[in-house]
């Protein structure tokens, strides 16, 4: 691709004192944050179970399970060497969402244990053959644990970047301009700081003098008013969703031998009724995904399933 392919240079949405933008960000950064307890850590472990238990989870709610697990399985080996159903019904019981995020995260640290002698490869690349880990979590993890990583561009820092700087709704866009911005080794901070002031001082309503946003100043949407950015995708109700039904699924197999459609089925709705909207049909559909997930065993002909194992 050719330089004008690329499209204009990052520094053309830069203010000409980029340096200050980058102190003013860091000094309020680090002045006063939200206390995350895997803030506080530098363990690979630690911050991957908290990147992938905070995937479409709100943060108040990931603490208390972080921290219940980590009890639990408080290393790699300890959780590589745990039964997979304990990790699944764990991540049900505390409605992390989907469930094959535990397994995955079981997975991983088998990968751990077994491929890499029980230390972490440091490398985003070599992070993202972790099983479930893809570029964003590989790179979050390089980044808090090993100080190592590359300008985070979530949808939060798209935002920031759109208001901020003028930067156009554009993924090649965002990554140049949010690589360009981010201090040569400093991404453990920096990518910390950046994703806060979206989360509290530049969310879809913006609070920028009530959080004392560092960036008014050079801020384009604070100087001409307009706050609008990219849509950024919401998370569906939790309530009567799939997910939640995938959940009960698995932890009412997890307290369970084998169960046929029309025992499973009243376990999961109140209104389950064997031929209607939510009968068999709509059941086996559900166990067929969580068969094919790895998470329940489910004999369409027998009409049957069960946990994993």
């Amino acid at each position: 691709m050719s330089d004008a392919d690329a499209g204009p240079d990052a520094d053309a949405f830069l203010p000409d004192d980029a340096d200050a933008v980058r102190d003013a960000l860091v000094t309020w950064y680090e002045a006063d944050h939200r206390d995350f307890p895997w803030r506080r850590t530098d363990d690979p472990y630690e911050i991957l179970v908290s990147e992938v238990m905070s995937q479409q989870t709100q943060l108040s709610r990931v603490v208390a399970a972080w921290e219940a697990f980590l009890d639990r399985w408080p290393t790699t080996a300890d959780l590589a060497a745990a039964d997979r159903a304990d990790v699944v019904g764990f991540w049900s019981d505390h409605s992390l969402g989907y469930n094959n995020r535990a397994k995955y995260l079981h997975e991983a640290a088998g990968q751990v244990e077994g491929n890499y002698g029980g230390e972490f490869p440091e490398e985003p690349d070599e992070l993202s053959d972790l099983m479930g880990v893809g570029p964003y979590t590989a790179n979050a993890v390089a980044s808090f644990a090993f100080n190592n990583g590359n300008a985070v561009v979530d949808t939060n820092v798209k935002r920031v970047l759109y208001r901020a700087f003028d930067v156009p709704d554009d993924d090649d866009t965002f990554e140049r301009v949010a690589s360009e911005l981010m201090p040569e080794g400093e991404s453990r901070v920096w990518n910390n700081a950046i994703m806060e002031l979206g989360g509290v001082a530049c969310e879809k309503t913006p609070t920028c003098d009530e959080a004392s946003c560092p960036w008014r100043e050079w801020c384009h949407a604070y100087a001409t008013g307009d706050f609008t950015a990219p849509d950024v995708p919401t998370q569906p109700d939790f309530e009567g969703s799939r997910r939640q039904m995938r959940g009960r699924v698995v932890n009412v197999l997890g307290r369970s031998d084998e169960l046929a459609l029309d025992e499973l089925g009243p376990k999961i709705r109140v209104d389950y009724a064997p031929d209607g909207e939510y009968g068999r049909e709509w059941l086996a559909g559900l166990l067929s995904d969580l068969d094919d997930d790895g998470l329940v065993a489910f004999d369409h002909e027998a009409g049957v399933a069960s946990l994993a194992r």
